[in-house]
């Protein structure tokens, strides 16, 4: 079973880990690259590690080019009417129907990409045009710098509907990146580094500075690399696209530390939530929840299935689980109820959940959970991603791999059943039950898939497993719940003021598990 870390724990495992001397890296993860000669051989992922590794030993760079003052002061409404031209995309050739365009300079984006096209093996920088955008009622006194860049490009594809192109993927602004699946709506992102992410050290923010786009001769894949730099470390990524009703991008990426990273996060991704069933924290609003996610769902590396929901705290918390090899994690968009959102623009139960899938053996380490708190949807404040148990020494690299895949069908990812309701409350009396001591908690949980109808007519071959790293539970019962096909469980735990506690629940029948494990913390403030 994974390891939930408390807080307390987690200071320990970190001083633990500060006050031991740092290991080799990995051997799982760690892979040299030798300095070869440049050949005639097509422009590949070889050559953006050796551009890694040589950015890597000069020193960062953070003084990007100043943005022109009448591109700066740009309102939000002025910046989104400047667009690409669909007329000018590049890639559009017979043999393919992917298509790439440009995305503007702007206040948001002061940080230029170069982006390149490789055809027939050979790399050609896209120059800046205005010719390339359509500007709409933005007008400029003076013409923009020739040498302007570009904040990133998003790719398009027949994904909807074969007559027209629908957004597949982009790529714009820092290291973040989203990706859609048939039918979906724009809602989390996939980032390609994390690095301070959940401690106490300011977090750092590494950015692609240089893509490359392989010309696609077929319309089932797209490659793509990209160049990573920030202060502590550079970065060499290939991204093989492959556009499907759930979108799968396969991600390799070597890392190239410029001084010894102890957070470095792997495959992050961050969305947003601000209220659900569980958490009506905030409120006010007329939309019943309001979230791009709902919940960190894990696979570990024995096999177990962990269900932790999403919180809006009042303060910063993270939460970890130690693993060793895990075979997936992502943060999930579960509930796909309209009239759980009420919002008739955003789409919210349209949003896509993004699943990882490590390939390879990652180790030992841990699924880092960063929760903030936030008032509305306008930004990200959760945070998901792999932390290697070992820190990442300067001047040796290490490579990971893994799967991205887009899912608006989360069940299919597992057979058992899996929770559908989380709710939270003080505990009371009634229905036959004692008055339960001060500050006693409540949590009612619903299970519903797998094989949990088949137990309708004999529920009592169901057995509810609860356990607390803090407190007494003090009753619990398991109820069939017919209209979930599933079944509810609601425990009570007693804490002491100020305390708090880790919960974990999950159904049995006989010695067999047959739900995912429901992981939750609760305090008494």
């Amino acid at each position: 079973m994974m390891m939930i870390l408390s807080r307390r724990t987690l200071i320990e495992y970190f001083g633990s880990l500060a006050t031991a001397v740092l290991a080799a890296p990995m051997a799982h993860a760690q892979q040299t690259i030798a300095a070869e000669p440049v050949t005639n051989a097509k422009f590949g992922y070889s050559d953006v590690v050796r551009k890694a590794r040589d950015l890597g030993m000069a020193g960062f760079d953070n003084n990007p080019p100043a943005l022109p003052d009448a591109l700066a002061r740009l309102d939000a409404e002025a910046y989104r009417d400047i667009r690409f031209r669909p007329e000018k995309a590049l890639l559009n050739t017979p043999s393919t129907t992917f298509r790439a365009q440009m995305i503007h300079m702007g206040p948001a984006y002061k940080r230029p990409v170069t982006v390149n096209v490789i055809r027939d093996g050979v790399p050609t920088s896209v120059p800046y045009a205005p010719a390339l955008f359509d500007y709409g009622k933005t007008k400029f006194e003076r013409p923009l710098p020739v040498n302007l860049g570009f904040a990133g490009f998003r790719l398009s594809y027949p994904l909807n509907d074969p007559r027209s192109q629908d957004e597949l993927v982009y790529f714009m602004g820092g290291n973040a990146f989203r990706m859609l699946g048939r039918n979906q709506r724009l809602g989390l992102t996939a980032r390609g580094l994390s690095l301070g992410e959940g401690g106490t050290a300011p977090e750092e923010t590494p950015h692609f500075r240089e893509f490359w786009i392989e010309q696609p001769n077929n319309t089932d894949r797209v490659t793509l690399f990209a160049l990573l730099d920030s202060p502590s470390a550079t970065a060499a990524y290939q991204f093989v696209v492959y556009p499907a009703t759930e979108t799968v991008i396969e991600v390799t990426v070597t890392l190239f530390p410029r001084k010894v990273l102890t957070r470095v996060g792997i495959a992050p991704l961050s969305s947003m939530f601000i209220s659900g069933e569980n958490d009506q924290r905030i409120n006010g609003d007329f939309r019943p929840e309001l979230h791009d996610s709902d919940g960190l769902l894990m696979q570990t590396g024995s096999g177990e299935w962990i269900w932790r929901p999403l919180r809006n705290p009042a303060q910063s918390n993270t939460s970890s689980f130690l693993d060793t090899n895990p075979r997936g994690f992502g943060l999930m968009q579960r509930d796909r109820n309209f009239d759980h959102f009420q919002d008739l623009d955003q789409g919210y139960e349209n949003r896509p959940s993004y699943w990882i899938e490590p390939r390879g053996d990652w180790g030992d380490g841990r699924i880092d959970l960063v929760e903030r708190p936030a008032s509305d949807e306008n930004g990200t404040n959760i945070m998901a991603f792999w932390t290697p148990r070992n820190p990442l020494e300067a001047g040796q690299n290490q490579t990971w791999s893994y799967r991205i895949r887009t899912t608006s069908a989360e069940s299919k990812l597992h057979p058992a059943g899996r929770v559908l309701n989380t709710f939270v409350a003080n505990a009371a009396a009634g229905n036959g039950r004692e008055t339960p001591p001060p500050g006693t908690k409540r949590l009612i949980v619903d299970f519903t898939g797998g094989n949990l109808a088949y137990f309708y007519s004999a529920p009592d071959q169901i057995k509810l497993v609860a356990t607390a790293s803090v407190g007494k539970i003090v009753q619990s019962t398991l109820t069939p719940n017919p209209r979930i096909d599933g079944f509810r469980a609601t425990i009570d735990v007693a804490l002491l003021p100020g305390q708090s506690t880790d919960l974990q629940i999950h159904l049995k029948a006989g010695s067999r598990t047959v739900t995912e494990t429901w992981a939750y913390p609760i305090g008494t403030n």
